[in-house]
């Protein structure tokens, strides 16, 4: 067996080097408690044990009393997914995704369900799109989620079981016109559907009543007369319905409404091109 070499003592390397620090025979080494230095300068207490770790900072700690607990708050806003600005110019967000089943009804473009579907997948959600235009879908589902699957889009009624979870929330999109077959993904927790309406049809009414949220984008007067009646909103808010910008929508349920104005992004508009009321 070689006769093992040491280091002479004197050479200086760097602490996160194997070699020994230069000092000669008596340096203490770095390993040996300072015993006397310990029992000058150490706090009043237990005397620290050697090898177990960092002493830590050597003043009194930060004290809440129980008193003054009351007095802590933490600021908690809403979650969900920004759809635009109220009238008071504060973001307006809509929990499109929650532990509950939530059926949505929105009567407005594709612009506008493409909008919602990508700001959704934003917030880390994936978007089933059941659809009678795949090609329509087709470039949105490419580009949202950076190359990711994020959007997936299924032909009527070929639509498989999403399997949501609390960790993998979906959003179910139907876009098959103003008479859309019968639903084959009911509502479930952490999976919304949301069933896009290009105008009120003969079997509208009695989605719009059954729903848990609508969104509405510019009605005709006709059809603005119908959601009145049925959503059972002020009637100076129902005639406002047929005079909505392309970017302006009312979402109402049956708790409240509120008037929501819809700015896309330049990222938004470059895939999608400007809001519109029809496409």
């Amino acid at each position: 067996m070689a006769t093992p070499t040491y280091q002479p003592r004197g050479v200086n390397v760097s602490s996160d080097g194997w070699r020994t620090p230069t000092g000669g025979a008596n340096r203490r080494l770095s390993h040996q408690p300072r015993l006397e230095e310990e029992e000058q300068s150490g706090p009043t207490g237990p005397k620290p044990r050697p090898g177990f770790g960092l002493r830590g900072p050597r003043r009194n700690p930060h004290v809440l009393t129980a008193e003054s607990l009351g007095s802590l708050t933490l600021p908690v806003g809403d979650d969900g997914v920004i759809i635009g600005i109220d009238p008071q110019n504060q973001p307006a967000v809509l929990s499109l995704l929650r532990p509950a089943p939530m059926e949505i009804a929105l009567v407005g473009s594709m612009w506008m369900a493409q909008v919602l579907a990508l700001r959704t997948v934003a917030t880390g959600a994936r978007v089933a799109v059941e659809t009678a235009r795949p090609q329509a879908w087709g470039q949105m589902a490419q580009a949202a989620g950076g190359g990711q699957q994020c959007v997936s889009i299924h032909e009527v009624r070929q639509i498989a079981p999403q399997g949501p979870s609390v960790s993998s929330p979906v959003l179910v999109v139907r876009d098959m016109g103003a008479r859309p077959p019968r639903n084959q993904l009911a509502p479930s927790p952490w999976q919304s559907v949301l069933t896009v309406l290009p105008f009120l049809g003969p079997r509208s009414p009695q989605m719009l009543g059954r729903v848990d949220l609508v969104g509405l984008q510019r009605l005709s007067p006709e059809e603005a007369e119908v959601v009145t009646r049925i959503m059972r909103l002020p009637e100076q808010v129902g005639a406002v319905l047929p005079t909505l910008s392309d970017n302006a929508m009312l979402w109402a349920s049956r708790d409240g409404h509120q008037f929501v104005m819809t700015q896309p992004t330049d990222a938004e508009t470059n895939l999608l091109g400007g809001p519109r009321r029809m496409d």
